[in-house]
């Protein structure tokens, strides 16, 4: 019999109505979910452990950093899976994998469409397709499974604010799928690079700003003054700006990182020498935005500053993992 951790935090998969709130909230933690996979899973023994019961939107550092040590530090388990709300599940995935949370056992990440009220909710076959991954031999590194498709950690995004198949791993595609309760893994994601765990402190904070038509872009030499520590700018197209925008980009002090506000890159390099086109920007020392979306490269900006790099030793340890 195999053994899975299952860690939770919150979010749809743990929510259901509440008399004193509008709508609904997570109101179900760990021994509750574990207790609905039993009769679905008779050779997996899983194990449950509420870390946190938040909806994901309020999910912060200091509790993506307290999963990654539950993780590290939990013995006699083949298998780890993750519980939270889909806001921000490709957030963690991502964290969880340029960090090589994955290194000693599988890690998955699940959860829920449609809250424990709704006809039709998704999260007990999410959870059971999600331990089955986890338990399996063919399983490595940090993984997101949602309906019953298996995708990178690294590179799942979510892609609809509604539908129950919310996630995609646009434009690589899904790694494999769990069929009729087996699961199939017929792909395979390439280790990329990782990252050493940051010492425990406050994270910086880093803008997200996304740009479009005739916007000048006038709020980035502010940045800095409001505590801002670093920038991540989604440019139109392969990562572009208006003209008008240019003096602003160039007089902000801060580390940029450009990406493409399309949703799958990559941020280009060398295609469009116009002003403000790509090639124009890097040239002005913003940082290439490789694969990543934009919520993506925040939180790998966030990681580099943490480390305390800067100038080019900043600029060439984030382009190794965005560009991978």
């Amino acid at each position: 019999m195999t053994t899975v951790l299952l860690i939770t935090l919150g979010g749809t998969i743990s929510s259901s109505a509440d008399s004193g709130t509008p709508g609904v909230i997570p109101r179900s933690g760990a021994e509750e979910l574990a207790a609905q996979l039993v009769p679905w899973l008779p050779d997996v023994r899983v194990v449950p452990r509420e870390l946190r019961l938040l909806p994901s939107p309020s999910l912060t550092f200091a509790d993506l950093f307290a999963l990654l040590h539950e993780i590290d530090t939990a013995r006699d388990v083949d298998g780890v899976v993750v519980s939270q709300g889909t806001d921000t599940l490709e957030e963690t995935a991502f964290l969880l994998d340029v960090l090589g949370a994955g290194a000693r056992r599988p890690v998955v990440v699940t959860g829920a469409m449609r809250d424990q009220d709704t006809p039709g909710a998704d999260g007990a076959a999410n959870l059971i397709a999600a331990v089955k991954v986890a338990s399996s031999p063919v399983a490595s590194g940090v993984l997101a499974v949602f309906a019953d498709s298996v995708f990178a950690g690294r590179t799942v995004r979510k892609h609809s604010a509604v539908h129950a198949d919310a996630f995609t791993a646009s434009p690589w595609g899904a790694l494999g799928m769990v069929r009729e309760g087996s699961v199939h893994l017929p792909l395979s994601a390439a280790g990329g690079p990782t990252l050493p765990v940051p010492a425990l402190a406050d994270p910086p904070a880093v803008a997200l700003i996304s740009t479009g038509v005739d916007d000048d872009l006038r709020l980035l030499p502010g940045l800095a003054a409001l505590g801002y520590s670093g920038a991540v700018l989604e440019g139109m197209g392969g990562g572009h700006v208006a003209t008008t925008a240019i003096d602003a980009v160039s007089r902000c002090t801060l580390p940029i990182v450009l990406c493409s506000r399309a949703g799958a890159g990559p941020t280009l390099r060398h295609t469009y020498g116009y002003p403000g086109g790509e090639i124009d920007l890097l040239g002005r020392g913003l940082i290439w935005g490789g694969h990543l979306t934009g919520v993506k490269a925040r939180l790998l900006l966030v990681l580099c500053l943490m480390q305390g790099w800067s100038g080019d030793e900043l600029r060439q340890r984030f382009e190794q993992v965005a560009g991978a």
